[in-house]
């Protein structure tokens, strides 16, 4: 109890309040007669119709819970945590709702906090707290920072909370578009508010009145009076006037203030805010998958990144994870996705399981790679050549004499009983004249069964594709209606001792 009161006092002397205040944003908004807020920012469409749209594909997204055992993904269905994350929340927010609310608050106010509701250790509920109500508390130490959330009037830790800020420099808050980016916003706003005084005009001009004399006071009355009716759109809006009085302009409509290309202008510059494209925007984009992968991938990986904090126990960190269900989102992507994996693995430098991992689906167990039996491997550094169709392996830098053991080995060449000085073939070695271009059938089947050379071929190639395991020992196989007794050299080569009939 000791240690844990000293630990609570030395945070409380850590924090000597440095406290963000709800009311700087309004002190702020006073000072700054162009300042907007996140009312002003939602009332221009680009930027309510994209956040809007970005909230929907996270609020549609299932959201998946892994374990990682040994290299092997496993997803965890009957947790109640992604219960909680897809369908309903325990709040009076169901998923959905919760979701669109938490990206809302992330792009306007800069972040979103979401109290977690533990009981025993585990979560119960998620309850989305609105930005507006949560206060937070640092502490003065830029190196080892912490702070606090109060909300009305009660703190709480951080890691009750789950928090998805958006460029954050401290991982108390974040900074809105709102704030980065006023000027556009307001230049935006100000072109609403324009369009909309003309409206109520009825499209007249704003001016003044020039008169060749002076006018009574009943007459200046009653020209106002026609004035107003005038710049108003819902009454008669005609007005006569007298000898030597004439109208004036002083402004200009909105098609001389190009206020249409201005409008379109603006809309791009608000699309880079979010990434997309103004065409994704507007609905004329076919695929959402670019859209995808420009704006809410990289909000997702914020997210996930902030539930593998906040959600799992420290127990769980590095085992479990958090991700997003993107196959379905990227369904466009992913034919070019699964023909690389095809290159991947018809170039054998990723296999079956590997690529079952980065798609988090159980692996096979298949340790294989998968050969062609036409393709004939060759090991550089060792010189030794196999041949999957036949099973067997040769050392093109070694060769063992006929009749010799595996250790008697020489320097291999063309024929290594050929006379230099004479140019003629030895006989003395048994080959009976053999040369590398004419192997005798003795050569090409070492065997004590009697068999022709094709015979032996088929039959090798037989027990090679059957076992190709057998690399040395005696061993038996069945062909048809007939056994053999066989034994494989250490160089993989196969003499036939014994044949017999099956019964």
């Amino acid at each position: 109890m000791l240690l844990f009161k000293r630990k609570t006092e030395e945070r409380a002397r850590q924090r000597e309040v440095q406290q963000t205040n709800p009311l700087e944003d309004i002190i702020s908004s006073l000072l700054d007669s162009d300042a907007v807020n996140r009312s002003m920012a939602m009332q221009i469409p680009s930027i309510s119709g994209t956040i809007d749209l970005i909230a929907s594909i996270i609020a549609a997204t299932p959201i998946k819970l892994y374990q990682d055992i040994d290299g092997e993904t496993v997803p965890v269905e009957d947790d109640r945590r992604v219960f909680l994350l897809n369908d309903d929340t325990g709040d009076t927010l169901n998923a959905s709702e919760f979701w669109k609310a938490v990206v809302r608050d992330y792009y306007l106010n800069g972040g979103s906090y979401s109290y977690i509701n533990k009981e025993r250790g585990r979560v119960k509920s998620l309850h989305y707290v609105e930005s507006r109500y949560v206060t937070v508390n640092k502490n003065f130490d830029y190196i080892f920072k912490d702070f606090d959330i109060i909300v009305n009037g009660r703190s709480y830790m951080p890691f009750q909370f789950l928090k998805i800020l958006r460029n954050t420099s401290d991982g108390a808050k974040g900074v809105s578009i709102v704030r980065e980016n006023s000027r556009l916003i307001a230049v935006m706003y100000a072109a609403l508010k324009l369009e909309l005084n003309a409206s109520k005009r009825g499209g007249n001009k704003k001016g003044f009145l020039k008169s060749e004399k002076r006018l009574e006071e009943s007459a200046v009355k009653a020209l106002k009076i026609a004035f107003a009716r005038l710049y108003n759109d819902d009454k008669e809006n005609f007005i006569v006037l007298n000898n030597g009085i004439d109208f004036k302009e002083s402004s200009n409509t909105l098609a001389e203030m190009q206020l249409n290309e201005n409008k379109l202008t603006n809309a791009e510059e608000i699309a880079k805010l979010f990434h997309v494209s103004t065409e994704a925007v507007s609905g004329k984009a076919l695929s959402t998958s670019a859209l995808a992968k420009l704006a809410a991938v990289p909000l997702m990986n914020t997210i996930q990144a902030a539930l593998n904090r906040d959600l799992l126990l420290e127990r769980e960190k590095g085992r479990y994870y958090f991700a997003f269900d993107t196959k379905e989102l990227l369904k466009g992507e992913m034919g070019e996705r699964y023909n690389a994996y095809k290159t991947a693995l018809d170039a054998n430098f990723m296999q079956i399981d590997e690529v079952r991992y980065m798609e988090d689906l159980p692996p096979l167990g298949l340790g294989y790679i998968k050969l062609g039996l036409q393709d004939v491997l060759y090991n550089p550094k060792t010189g030794q050549l196999f041949t999957p169709n036949t099973g067997k392996t040769r050392n093109i830098n070694r060769q063992v004499l006929p009749g010799g053991r595996p250790d008697d080995i020489m320097e291999k060449r063309a024929n290594p009983y050929h006379d230099p000085k004479t140019g003629r073939f030895s006989s003395k070695s048994g080959l009976r004249g053999k040369t590398k271009y004419a192997p005798t059938i003795s050569d090409k089947k070492p065997s004590g069964v009697k068999m022709s050379k094709k015979k032996y071929t088929e039959l090798s190639g037989k027990v090679a594709t059957a076992h190709p395991e057998w690399t040395g020992g005696k061993h038996e196989f069945f062909d048809s209606n007939w056994g053999y007794t066989l034994t494989v050299n250490d160089f993989g080569d196969y003499t036939f001792n014994k044949k017999y009939k099956l019964k």
